[in-house]
């Protein structure tokens, strides 16, 4: 704990690097992170506190890190796990807008459309939507 600084290691397997990463933001305006490889699968990790810092904070600095990057690991495991049903869900309210806004298919290219088409009438420039009525 010489200079500010704390290290510890922790094994990969447990954490995905995007977690690493990820804890890391969180910690970026408290200390200055470093990792380096040590050994297979094990990263080192040096947190220098950006203020000047007792033992007991750097500990405090450590544990809150490695809170951060079990809380990292979660999300992002609950988030690969969800991503289908997220992604149907996106899917069904995507698809209900379209419906629901009464736009159909026309056989018309694309050339044919212009920018002037207001089908939603909601074209409507500024200064006769919040006109003055005197």
């Amino acid at each position: 704990m010489k200079n500010n600084t704390i290290n510890f290691s922790f094994d990969l397997n447990n954490y995905p690097m995007e977690a690493v990463y990820s804890a890391a933001y969180v910690f970026i305006d408290q200390a200055y992170l470093f990792f380096e490889s040590a050994g297979k699968n094990k990263v080192k990790v040096s947190l220098k506190g950006k203020k000047e810092l007792g033992q007991k904070k750097l500990e405090e600095l450590k544990g809150e890190f490695l809170n951060e990057l079990l809380n990292s690991s979660l999300r992002i495991k609950l988030a690969k796990s969800n991503k289908k049903i997220r992604e149907y869900i996106i899917g069904q309210a995507l698809l209900s807008a379209v419906g629901a806004s009464g736009y159909q298919e026309s056989e018309e290219s694309e050339e044919e459309i212009s920018y002037q088409d207001d089908p939603l009438g909601i074209a409507i420039p500024w200064e006769e939507k919040y006109k003055k009525k005197k």
